[in-house]
């Protein structure tokens, strides 16, 4: 199975108020594992950037003056995620975002939904943890995932997006509620932090 755990910064939360995205961040699994082919892209809204927006990923105007349109990287980002299962925390809002920019392409590449199934980590948490927190930084905290680095959201900086895989993972391990044999203890390096990669032993 691929899946691809995705993730979008933008200019605010609305994108029926003109807001637009400006970083994409994309890790690939096969089976539960990572492959290490990841697509990462900054955009260039052509607007400015919502300062509560810009207060939780740090990306200013200014250092994506010289990056691509969204319009010039669309291509490029669906060939990558083509029949892939998406895994998103909080879909809707993602998904909200890349199907508004595909609109304003005049309908060419369709909805997201057409080309990728859709699977939504925020429900499924929601699901599993009723009345609790379950942002991903509760999430990381429930399933002891390390995620001390994660100074700032980002679409992926090579640190925030990582963590998600394992708590997808561990979302579906609770789910089973089925005890398991896994290796010893694995600590891959990412970056410049670590995550404890059991979980994806299923």
């Amino acid at each position: 199975m691929r899946q691809i755990v995705l993730d979008t910064e933008t200019t605010g939360l609305d994108p029926l108020s003109g807001h637009r995205i400006i970083e994409i961040g994309c890790v690939e699994l096969r089976n539960r594992r990572l492959t290490g082919n990841n697509l990462h892209l900054y955009i260039n809204p052509e607007r400015d950037i919502d300062e509560g927006a810009l207060e939780v990923h740090g990306i200013t105007r200014e250092f994506l003056a010289d990056k691509p349109t969204f319009e010039q990287i669309a291509e490029e980002f669906m060939t990558f995620v083509d029949g892939a299962e998406l895994v998103i925390h909080n879909a809707p809002f993602d998904v909200g975002f890349l199907d508004h920019e595909l609109r304003r392409l005049g309908g060419k590449w369709g909805a997201v939904a057409e080309r990728c199934r859709i699977l939504d980590t925020l429900k499924m948490a929601r699901d599993l943890h009723p009345g609790q927190k379950n942002s991903l930084d509760a999430l990381c905290r429930r399933y002891d995932v390390e995620n001390a680095h994660r100074e700032l959201h980002g679409a992926l900086r090579q640190e925030g997006l990582r963590s998600k895989p394992i708590c997808l993972s561990a979302c579906r391990q609770h789910d089973r509620r089925q005890p398991r044999e896994v290796p010893a203890p694995c600590r891959k390096p990412l970056g410049t932090r670590t995550f404890s990669c059991e979980l994806l032993h299923q």
